[in-house]
């Protein structure tokens, strides 16, 4: 769980990692209860918080927890150094670094095969947002390259004490099948930001600092906006321009 802060939603994740003790799977040598989750894997609980406060008051409130409450920012924390497990990434994320935190995702996608979180709403449409949207973006793409997006819920202010002055929702991210993509990934990511930089102008004029090669000039999807693109078309457009 990141940003557990009080603990609110730790409290009901605890609940279910306290029933029956079995062996650790994802931990750092540590033995606690494992609770079996939908998919019949059982799973133990981290929660990371970079606030000091927050990490006294949780080691008071949910003891059992033990080394398993890690005070750290997540945004620079390597899930390998837990363990070499696989990992949900879970919680209220905070808004404004919750970008970041999906980033972050990205950078551990061989790791993290499930996210699950409470956003900004605008956030959430915009990662789970299809081409063609004005939503969609970056992080549409990116997200989408690697993972199976679903929106599930809004959640309105009047939930929330004190209500925020945004709406929010919960989005679940599901790792898909692809284990890499088939291009250079680096490149991947660089065409993609470069595309949507400059948005509101057509691929061919957007791509320009990457030196289009001449064979790839003409081509009809050079007269969409990034907007329009499909992963797939990120992906031939990568490959053109490593061929070149």
């Amino acid at each position: 769980e990141v940003g557990p802060g009080t603990g609110v939603l730790t409290q009901y994740l605890i609940e279910r990692t306290s029933k029956k003790p079995s062996p650790t799977i994802s931990g750092s040598g540590s033995t606690s209860p494992l609770e079996k989750g939908q998919g019949g894997e059982a799973f133990e609980l981290f929660v990371i918080d970079v606030d000091g406060e927050s990490i006294e008051y949780l080691k008071q409130q949910f003891p059992t927890l033990g080394n398993r409450i890690i005070h750290d920012d997540f945004l620079k924390l390597s899930l390998e150094t837990l363990g070499p497990s696989k990992w949900s990434v879970i919680g209220n994320f905070p808004y404004n670094i919750s970008s970041q935190i999906f980033f972050k995702v990205l950078e551990q996608r061989h790791l993290v095969t499930e996210v699950v979180g409470m956003i900004q709403k605008e956030v959430a449409q915009r990662i789970a947002s299809p081409p063609g949207s004005k939503e969609y973006g970056i992080l549409s793409v990116l997200l989408q390259a690697y993972y199976d997006i679903k929106l599930l819920f809004s959640v309105s202010p009047g939930v929330f004490l004190p209500p925020p002055k945004v709406n929010s929702a919960v989005l679940s991210l599901t790792r898909n099948s692809v284990v890499a993509l088939p291009c250079d990934e680096k490149l991947f990511v660089q065409v993609v930001k470069t595309a949507f930089q400059q948005r509101r102008k057509t691929l061919r004029n957007a791509l320009k600092s990457l030196n289009l090669p001449a064979s790839l000039q003409q081509h009809p999807l050079l007269d969409q906006r990034a907007e329009r693109l499909g992963v797939n078309d990120f992906v031939f457009l990568t490959n053109e321009l490593g061929a070149r």
